[in-house]
């Protein structure tokens, strides 16, 4: 049976994760569900210094190794095991190791340009994108950036007023166009999540 390919986007900080956290705790205990991060397909920078890595834009289309990517998804849709790239935010670039992936009935991917590659968009059976006010989005980045990946108040604001809000603009919130449903973040979203839930086992029935 070919697994269902779920994409969700958003912005950075969109509670993307959350949408999907929330999805699986709604679907049966024993769904298996494979999560793929696009974040993991930034492109490998390991030829690069470590002062240029932090100058990347990383909110740019042409950052991500969107073949592999698509080549990945391609394998698991066909059944088979793959090797992905893991992404070391602290250093900016991939980690020596790669990470083991087989393939479930439910795979979701999340990222803030998955629906902005056709290719990837086009193998997506449900697509997702995550609405969130800007200022909230740019506050939980700057507690999440602090906190988690060792970044300062300055590098956060820098690259969010640099690179993160305008490509947000010309590119990301564009690519909601594409969604099949856009779920608002900011408050509560059970209706949204309850009929993704929905649809995703009719299709699964009808597999």
């Amino acid at each position: 049976m070919r697994p269902i390919i779920i994409a969700i986007a958003g912005g950075s900080a969109s509670g993307k994760t959350t949408v999907i956290k929330e999805i699986i705790e709604r679907l049966d205990n024993d769904m298996e569900i494979t999560l793929i991060s696009q974040d993991d397909y930034y492109k490998d920078l390991t030829n690069v210094s470590m002062e240029d890595r932090a100058l990347v834009n990383y909110d740019h289309p042409d950052s991500f190794d969107n073949e592999l990517l698509k080549q990945n998804l391609m394998d698991l849709i066909s059944g088979k095991d793959i090797l992905k790239p893991v992404w070391d935010y602290k250093i900016h670039n991939r980690k020596d190791t790669w990470e083991k992936v087989s393939p479930t009935k439910i795979i979701v991917i999340e990222g803030i340009l998955v629906l902005q590659n056709e290719m990837i968009r086009n193998l997506a059976d449900i697509k997702i994108f995550v609405k969130c006010d800007e200022d909230l989005r740019f506050i939980r980045r700057l507690q999440r950036d602090i906190k988690e990946r060792g970044r300062t108040v300055d590098s956060v604001i820098k690259q969010y007023l640099s690179t993160v809000k305008p490509m947000f603009n010309t590119y990301v919130r564009p690519s909601s166009m594409a969604a099949d449903i856009i779920i608002p973040n900011d408050n509560k979203h059970d209706v949204g999540v309850d009929f993704l839930v929905s649809r995703i086992k009719d299709i699964l029935k009808n597999n």
